[in-house]
């Protein structure tokens, strides 16, 4: 065998090595738990299965065509309310009917090395790249058709904004590093003060949505800051401030973080049997394509979720570098309800009085899932409703209610981002890479009554003291001391 065929055979075996290696990096994880099992109260948490290189499986956005539209539930409708909006976010309607819309991308950030690099290559094909418009958008149905007619940029004097929040005479806007605020009546088209700064917010960062939401009295602003990494890789110190929520007192113009371990906080809304805050959250990546599942949960005021150092309340990410407070294992909560796994869980809304979505989808909460970009098969690229029971809590599988953003060839149409209610009792979803905003409704239904709060009695103090009080910080306390039934 002559030398130059043994070097042509060698250099086959080396292509074929290359080929197979790529295949393998390239392939990433495959599920194997059906994918109902992964949602739910009780949601099936598979073995963890850490990768040095992420699943890979971005669906690449093509758009809609005339005439295209998302695939709607039984008995519901859904058409274009606004198109040819650059990258709409964050959707709030005003209490006069008006919709409130970010069009709004990334900040642009210097440095990050390969992996920046390679995260932003991925982000092109996904459709989240490019300079960010910067803009808050008025959208007017004046003729009640379903279809916003006026439009108008109320103001461009904003850094990467998403969430938005108006009370009394002021409309609120989160930057990507700060919470800002405008004097803004109902009904005007342009706002020509400058934004008054209240609070800064950490920084770009992964995470750089800011979504608020103000509670039912107007007294205090609620602001999700999602983390700078995947599981505090780059330490600890960078991610001060975020993968929490923070509350801002209007009034006393005062700040305080409000809940923390969670990855990144998105949606944010009030529960209307209980009148407490909920949020979605995206959890970590690199576990698997079933791992870890991205949920909906309430948030109590010192909430802890364990991220980074724990997910689903008691289970370990040993990638972690660093010891784990000792506080983590023992008072980090589990979350109410799983989404599932990589589907990017961001709007959030309850149903309100006067929803017309009909019965099936009569009391609950409708989730906008952006859609995964790391798990084979894909996951979310659609809008869900989960159901709660008479006690306000979440019950049952999600239900769809849009679909049919993913095409047959791993391409998308849409991605849908947020959710809120139009005056007219529709549900309003916008699309990012898309630039539409859906309007769902079902034509047959009758505006929905408000869900009546449930009321219950504080549990009154304990008036003595039992036992030794040191027993109250073991884990027999429960089991060898009564605690008194008031």
């Amino acid at each position: 065998m002559s030398k130059l065929r043994k070097f042509l055979i060698a250099l086959l075996i080396v292509f074929v090595v290359l080929g197979l290696l790529g295949w393998w990096l390239t392939r990433g994880d495959v599920s194997d738990v059906p994918f109902d099992d992964v949602t739910g109260v009780k949601p099936v948490l598979d073995k963890p299965d850490g990768e040095t290189v992420p699943t890979v499986n971005i669906a690449e956005p093509v758009g809609w065509a005339d005439g295209e539209k998302p695939t709607a539930a039984k008995g519901l409708e859904v058409a274009r309310f606004a198109e040819g909006l650059e990258h709409p976010r964050i959707i709030h309607a005003l209490p006069n009917g008006d919709i409130l819309v970010t069009l709004t991308r990334a900040p642009k950030t210097e440095g990050g090395g390969f992996t920046a690099w390679v995260a932003d290559k991925l982000m092109e094909r996904a459709g989240a790249t490019g300079p960010s418009p910067d803009e808050l958008v008025l959208l007017r149905d004046a003729d009640g058709n379903g279809k916003a007619e006026i439009r108008s940029v109320l103001t461009s004097d904003l850094s990467s904004p998403s969430g938005i929040a108006w009370h009394d005479g002021t409309l609120y806007v989160a930057n990507h590093d700060s919470l800002v605020a405008f004097p803004y009546e109902l009904g005007a088209t342009k706002i020509a003060a400058k934004p008054k700064k209240l609070m800064d917010l950490p920084a770009a960062g992964n995470h750089w949505m800011r979504n608020i939401a103000i509670d039912p009295e107007g007294e205090n602003i609620y602001i999700a800051v999602g983390s700078a990494s995947n599981i505090g890789e780059n330490g600890m110190d960078v991610e001060k401030g975020r993968a929490a929520i923070h509350e801002y007192n209007i009034a006393k113009g005062s700040n305080r973080p409000y809940a923390a371990g969670l990855r990144n906080p998105n949606g944010l809304a009030w529960n209307p049997w209980h009148n407490e805050l909920w949020t979605t959250v995206n959890e970590r990546d690199m576990l698997g394509s079933d791992l870890v599942p991205d949920y909906m949960t309430n948030v109590p005021v010192g909430a802890q979720y364990g991220w980074p150092w724990v997910y689903w309340r008691n289970n370990v990410d040993r990638r972690v570098q660093g010891p784990i407070p000792t506080y983590v294992t023992s008072y980090a909560r589990k979350p109410e309800y799983a989404l599932g796994p990589h589907v990017a869980a961001l709007g959030l809304m309850f149903t309100g009085e006067g929803h017309r979505m009909g019965e099936a989808f009569g009391k609950g909460a409708f989730v906008a899932q952006h859609g995964s970009w790391n798990r084979k098969p894909a996951s979310g690229y659609d809008v869900v409703f989960v159901a709660f029971d008479k006690n306000g809590n979440p019950a049952g599988k999600p239900l769809p209610v849009l679909t049919g953003f993913l095409t047959t060839d791993g391409k998308t149409h849409g991605r849908p981002t947020w959710v809120a209610w139009g005056q007219d009792g529709a549900l309003l979803v916008s699309d990012d890479t898309a630039g539409i905003i859906w309007r769902v409704i079902d034509p047959k239904a009758k505006p929905a009554p408000a869900i009546a709060e449930i009321k219950v009695d504080p549990l009154k103090p304990q008036t003595e003291l039992r036992g030794d009080p040191a027993a109250a910080f073991t884990d027999d306390f429960a089991r060898t001391v009564p605690m008194p039934i008031n």
